[in-house]
């Protein structure tokens, strides 16, 4: 794209203003491609930022229907979209609110046969998920096809959110080498998750896919951002790279994609 329109100038001038992005950088973000994994709590708030911003491409997959219980906090969706699919209700909200951007609803479940003909053509990887198994199975592709990830998650009251970009930083796996006994980790809909909570998390995700498309800023490579709502605070710890991690270390074991449920001990 050369020039911009009169309405990308207009839509995008507040960017286009800031001399960290201006022209050259809305360009980056229109030819930008991103996949998100989720229409949930946190891929709705990332999703809508992304899109609202001008990220050119948005791959997004989730093979669930909307819910009533989800519009405390999945802004994608509303109540005409009870029982219809998220991806496909996420691609009708996205490109409603800007018609620049090309949506691409996956609603398939993301597995090892799959995801990394699915995400090896998009630029950034945002892993939106709300399990261990799909946690570790988008890392280890992103691993293996050299893409940059945000990763979230959310809890209750809690969040965090880091950034992953395999050869510069450690991986998920580094930071939590093995997955959590099933019946520790209740789910939002067992242990609930407090509404706004995931438009936090969310936002940040989308910030840092952002700063990664415009190669501007400091990322949370090596840092995990923590988050208590309860009290307002933020926290970072510093994670290092694992030179024995079995899918980024020195020595790999793990050179194509595993059975995750196994591994994590979950089956759906």
């Amino acid at each position: 794209m050369s020039e911009f329109t009169d309405e990308q100038i207009k839509r995008y001038s507040r960017h286009i203003i800031l001399p960290e992005v201006g022209g050259k950088g809305q360009k980056k973000l229109l030819k930008a491609k991103v996949f998100l994994v989720g229409a949930g709590g946190l891929g709705s708030p990332a999703a809508y930022y992304l899109a609202a911003v001008g990220v050119g491409k948005i791959g997004i997959a989730d093979m669930d229907t909307v819910d009533l219980s989800n519009l405390q906090r999945q802004i994608l969706h509303s109540n005409k979209d009870l029982d219809y699919s998220k991806a496909l209700s996420a691609k009708e909200t996205l490109e409603d609110l800007n018609p620049d951007v090309e949506v691409v609803p996956y609603t398939e479940r993301l597995i090892s046969e799959n995801i990394i003909d699915i995400i090896k053509d998009y630029d950034v990887v945002l892993d939106g998920s709300d399990n261990f198994p799909t946690r570790y199975l988008v890392n280890d592709a992103c691993v293996l096809l050299g893409k940059p990830l945000s990763h979230g998650s959310i809890f209750r009251f809690e969040g965090q959110a880091t950034t992953i970009v395999p050869g510069k930083g450690p991986c998920y796996r580094c930071i939590f080498e093995t997955p959590p006994p099933p019946d520790l980790v209740p789910s939002c809909q067992e242990a609930g998750v407090l509404g706004v909570l995931p438009g936090v998390i969310g936002v940040i995700q989308a910030t840092e896919v952002i700063k990664l498309i415009l190669g501007k800023g400091d990322l949370l490579i090596g840092e995990l951002l923590l988050y208590d709502s309860l009290k307002m605070d933020f926290k970072k710890l510093n994670v290092r790279r694992n030179p024995e991690c079995p899918i980024c270390g020195e020595n790999p074991t793990i050179k194509e994609l595993i059975d995750y449920e196994e591994f994590c001990q979950v089956h759906f």
